[in-house]
Parts: structure tokens; sequence; C-alpha cells
């Protein structure tokens, strides 16, 4: 049985082992909303194949089970962030149908200024 998210428990982990029943990799996940498309979505915030069970489809095959989560829920999209220098990668997701959004740019606040914009109003 699957939990529901919670503030606690906000994202959720594929887990995919070998048929020897070693872990070859993981998809953590959490689900997300987009105003453009009035849809849910998936954010895939970490895919991770062990080094030694890479080229074998196992990236593939988690990205594959959370396409077919998005289209049950009649989601909008499945959206993630790579570095811009990890060229293997960017290859790979092109190579499934990914498309580079180069029109956005990541925000972020954390650490002392997530303390500070927290205690803003105060």
């Amino acid at each position: 049985m699957t939990e529901p998210t919670s503030p606690s428990r906000p994202a959720r982990c594929l887990v995919l082992t070998t048929p020897s029943g070693t872990t070859a990799g993981i998809a953590l996940y959490f689900y997300n909303y987009s105003t453009w498309r009035a849809r849910p979505g998936i954010y895939l915030e970490d895919l991770y194949v062990k080094q030694t069970e890479r080229k074998r489809g196992y990236g593939k095959l988690l990205l594959v089970e959370l396409a077919k989560e998005v289209v049950a829920m009649r989601g909008g999209r499945l959206e993630w962030c790579v570095l811009k220098w990890n060229e293997p990668s960017i290859k790979f997701y092109e190579s499934i149908g990914a498309k580079m959004m180069n029109e956005w740019v990541t925000m972020r606040v954390d650490g002392d200024g997530l303390t500070k914009l927290a205690t803003l109003l105060d």
C-alpha cells in the first residue's frame, strides 16, 4: 500500500532492483501542479543508476514508470533539471523525447538567505 504524501513525507521513491535482487537505481520524485496546463504532474528530483548497472536500460525503465503515472493521473508533464555540463545525461534525455527548456531559469533561496526571507516581514 502506498502512503499518501504529507509535509513530513513529501516525496516518493521508485526503487529498481536487478533480477538477482540488488538495487540498480532509484527515481526520487514528488507531485506538482501546472497553472499553465491546469493539470497535475511529476517533478523528478533525482534519477540515479549505479555505475555498474548503467547502459542496461534501467534509467529509461524508471522514466517510463513515471511517465505512466503522469498519464494515469491525466497529468500535464514530467519534468526535471539536469546540469548544463552533463552532456551524456542530456543526450540520453533527448533520445527519449525530453526537450531542453532554455527560456526558463531556475531560482533558488537556501541557507542563510532562506532564513532571512522567512523572517523578512517580522
